[in-house]
């Protein structure tokens, strides 16, 4: 049954900025480009597309990372992963990694084009205060386990995280998180359809579009954005009819349950206090941070 809260809207647009991370990987974040652009519980988006292994090949070093969660999704390329665990892996196109690095983790990412083209993106996901400081753990989710949904008019979906209720049957991702309670779908739209989707009316949420064009209630999306959406129970979204220059539509819809506790961050540390990421930079320095 479809709630009488009213549709979700556009009510901020964050464009994504060029910049770069790692060992100099090229990439537009948009989500996080700085602490004014946040969106509870989200804390970053980067979006990496290039075909010149000179803008990614360098990778990502052996780094650290506390009290918050990363989620990488491979559209094109692979990557390699290893980190103090002993975790060790590639990801494939299609793919998905999901990182909790609680009270610490090192780790480094090494990317591999496949045909010359790597593409994706990197969310980082906060964690409540009782959740920072738990023990690191590390997912690697193929691309056979995320659910693939056909929906009317040619659209479809992949729902990486969270659960979706269409029609009489819910789907469930292969990822659950309790606190936050993420939502992460990558949908794809064909010319002239139209789709609604349920989003949990207590989740913050934002569409990024990457391919094509779409509209939500009339209002268009802004390409390479956060399209930051208003309060409701569900979201409609619509790809132009004859859209020639690129007929196929594909965004990401993403939401979460927000955390409400104040954000203290220094690059790769994310606490609720300047003091606790005192500590993690001193816990780091003194090789205590993974102990």
């Amino acid at each position: 049954m479809i709630s009488r809260d009213p549709k979700r809207e556009i009510n901020r647009v964050i464009p994504a900025v060029d910049s770069q991370d790692g060992a100099g990987v090229r990439l537009k974040r948009s989500i996080g480009r700085n602490p004014s652009a946040r969106l509870d519980p989200f804390l970053m988006l980067d979006a990496f597309s290039t075909d010149n292994p000179d803008d990614y090949m360098a990778g990502f070093p052996p780094h650290p990372h506390r009290g918050f969660e990363t989620v990488t999704y491979m559209l094109n390329g692979h990557m390699i992963h290893k980190d103090h665990l002993g975790n060790e892996g590639e990801l494939r196109s299609g793919g998905v990694q999901w990182m909790t690095a609680g009270k610490g983790v090192v780790h480094e990412e090494r990317p591999v084009a496949i045909e010359g083209l790597m593409r994706g993106f990197q969310l980082w996901i906060n964690l409540p205060a009782k959740d920072k400081m738990k023990p690191a753990a590390y997912q690697n989710i193929e691309p056979e386990d995320i659910p693939h949904i056909e929906l009317m008019g040619g659209a479809a979906l992949k729902l990486i995280a969270g659960s979706l209720t269409l029609g009489d049957i819910t789907y469930q991702g292969p990822i659950c998180v309790e606190e936050t309670q993420p939502l992460y779908v990558d949908l794809q739209l064909q010319p002239g359809t139209t789709v609604e989707l349920p989003i949990p009316p207590s989740h913050n949420a934002f569409i990024y579009l990457f391919e094509g064009k779409a509209t939500v209630e009339g209002q268009p999306l802004l390409i390479d954005a956060a399209n930051r959406l208003s309060s409701g129970s569900t979201v409609s979204i619509t790809a132009p009819e004859n859209d020639v220059d690129n007929a196929i539509t594909r965004l990401l819809l993403l939401g979460g349950k927000p955390i409400g506790e104040p954000v203290a961050q220094y690059g790769p540390f994310v606490m609720n206090t300047m003091e606790e990421v005192e500590q993690a930079i001193a816990d780091y320095r003194a090789d205590r941070l993974v102990d």
